[in-house]
């Protein structure tokens, strides 16, 4: 396992050989003689009322409203108003806070690449992992998810397909797509969903035959957007339906909101309802490989809904801290294992996926992992009888660094303490921040603040979050400090430097913004650097250190090659930049394709 056992010695080596022993001379907790395979599914900015089984007349989930009548449900269960962080809880059952991948783009969802991921832990447990989607915690050695514990990993690139970490040539093609396959770029056909769950089935097939035990991934980039490739036929009926207000029932929350967009909702529900398809497939394709009573199947999703829409009742969107933000679905199906109802409502949250996952596999992490969240097992099989109360924390903004009180929230069995000062990077308003307090077990719709009759309530879960606050900033030295792309590793062929990745810039035609590398010493590096078409001549530039690299573009020409060149090693920052005139505009992408000394 890639630089673990450098890390941790003979105790990692030793803690995975006894895990495996156990394994072999024991069996495994949940399953009598073979050790189960877990599939997790998680759709991308779904939202709690875009399923038929929480109230939404008009959308066509059968199958997963059927998975649901058949799973264990937990009915509190919570996940990060955005992207990256709910991916990096998830990964690691611990605070996004923690893994330095605290945003969504420029560099900053890139996860801390000595954080040791569920798909680590179950490898070297003698699992097969596999990953087919999205990943978006890191697109460059040594933060890529075959970097990470994945011997198979099928995913795109950035934060979703429509995005400037698209391949040249394939920009937001969610039909056709260009995936990588273990860090190399393939053409596949068809529709991106279809072909993550028909790849992952493939692949658990062969593991599977093979005598190993699987956790297959299925992080599906739908239903976010862009809303313009979805699946033609489900279209064609939401366009026929009338998707108003008046058509939604009235759960007494959050009203729909004005600005609800027909065709919008249609592409949307469209995306839903082809997830929906290949859930079924899934779960057709267990029973028919008599995998279905070894398999624990579990669905979420990684935020709240992105479009304004019916949202059960439920308060915000994506991005906010409410709980239309912030609440998932969570299924959790295994047939002759789990009984399907209501397995608890007491809170739970992403945290909590990775100590979940390793004890259904019987697999004990090594002493130096550092839980935040707890097994959810007990709820799951009705055995918490004495669930211990918890407190948890959730925030997420834009910005370099986390903003104490900037778009939080606290969590309680009861309560609820909300500073929702928006996802973007302003600052709190004049006088600090403006806390409201739910009574979640009375208002779970948010809509009444008793936030001045309750002060000490209010005091008590303040002090609560400075706590966490403290403690999560402090994991590390340089705790926030964004990692760095190694450029040379023998682990990867070709170093490609996008958008999302960049500094100091988002994704304006003009942005410019700059990369943290680590650049291997001993080689020599052919630099490409890739830009926008233009109808004028122009200069591109390449800075790191002291080598500052010039050459001009033709009209027309969207490429320049920089060959052999002998790159400062080290800790360095790369700029490339386009000038035309007088004015400078960032490249759309630098390829460092390292040669012979």
């Amino acid at each position: 396992m890639k630089r673990r056992s450098a890390r941790f010695g003979g105790l990692w080596v030793a803690a995975v050989a006894l895990q495996v022993v156990a394994v072999a001379a024991e069996g495994q907790a949940h399953a009598a003689d073979v050790r189960p395979n877990v599939v997790l599914i998680m759709t991308d900015d779904q939202g709690y009322g875009d399923l038929g089984v929480h109230g939404n007349p008009i959308i066509r989930t059968p199958n997963l409203d059927r998975m649901a009548g058949q799973s264990a449900v937990l009915s509190q269960f919570y996940v990060s108003p955005v992207c990256t962080p709910t991916r990096a809880c998830l990964m690691t059952g611990r605070y996004n806070y923690r893994t330095r991948a605290i945003d969504t783009f420029r560099g900053r969802a890139m996860m801390e690449p000595e954080e040791v991921t569920v798909a680590e832990m179950l490898r070297q447990a003698g699992y097969a992992t596999g990953i087919f989607g999205k990943w978006h915690l890191g697109d460059c050695y040594p933060m890529r998810p075959i970097d990470q514990g994945f011997e198979m990993a099928l995913v795109h690139r950035g934060g979703g397909i429509g995005q400037p970490s698209d391949p040249p040539g394939a920009e937001g093609k969610y039909t056709d797509p260009v995936l990588f396959r273990n860090g190399e770029p393939v053409a596949l056909k068809g529709y991106c969903t279809d072909i993550y769950f028909t790849e992952g089935m493939r692949w658990a097939e062969k593991v599977a035959g093979e005598g190993r035990p699987f956790f297959l991934y299925l992080p599906t980039n739908c239903p976010h957007g862009p809303f313009d490739d979805v699946p033609p036929k489900e279209y064609a009926y939401y366009r026929q339906q009338a998707i108003t207000a008046d058509r939604f029932p009235d759960r007494g929350g959050q009203p729909i909101p004005r600005n609800m967009q027909a065709d919008t909702q249609a592409r949307v529900y469209a995306m839903i309802e082809n997830i929906d398809q290949n859930v079924g497939r899934l779960l057709r394709w267990l029973e028919e490989q008599k995998l279905h009573e070894r398999t624990l199947v579990i669905f979420m999703t990684d935020n709240g809904r992105a479009t304004p829409g019916y949202n059960a009742g439920l308060r915000g969107n994506k991005g906010t801290v409410y709980e239309g933000g912030l609440r998932s679905p969570f299924f959790a199906y295994w047939p002759g294992k789990l009984t399907p109802g209501v397995a608890s409502d007491a809170i739970a949250a992403h945290i909590d996926l990775a100590p979940t996952i390793l004890e259904v596999c019987g697999v004990t992490p090594p002493p130096q992992v550092r839980f935040d969240g707890r097994s959810l097992w007990p709820l799951l099989t009705n055995a918490a009888a004495n669930w211990p109360a918890r407190t948890l924390f959730f925030q997420s903004h834009r910005g370099d660094v986390p903003v104490r009180y900037h778009n939080c929230a606290i969590r309680t069995p009861q309560w609820k303490l909300v500073s929702a000062t928006g996802f973007g990077p302003e600052a709190l308003p004049e006088g600090g921040p403006r806390w409201e307090l739910f009574d979640m077990t009375r208002d779970p719709y948010e809509q009444h603040n008793l936030a001045a009759e309750h002060p000490d309530v209010v005091s008590q879960l303040k002090a609560a979050y400075d706590a966490w606050f403290d403690d999560v900033s402090h994991t590390r030295q340089d705790n926030y400090a964004p990692p760095r792309i190694v450029a040379g590793s023998p682990h990867e062929r070709v170093t490609v430097l996008t958008r999302q990745d960049w500094r100091g810039a988002g994704w304006g035609p003009q942005d410019e913004g700059h990369w943290l590398l680590t650049i291997r010493g001993g080689l020599r590096f052919d630099v490409k650097v890739l830009v926008a078409r233009a109808s004028q001549p122009r200069t591109v530039h390449v800075r790191v250190g002291t080598l500052h690299l010039t050459a001009p573009l033709a009209a027309g020409t969207t490429e320049h090659t920089f060959a052999g060149q002998q790159l400062p090693e080290g800790p360095q920052t790369l700029y490339a930049w386009v000038e035309e005139a007088g004015r400078r505009s960032g490249v759309r992408f630098v390829e460092l394709h390292p040669t012979a000394q």
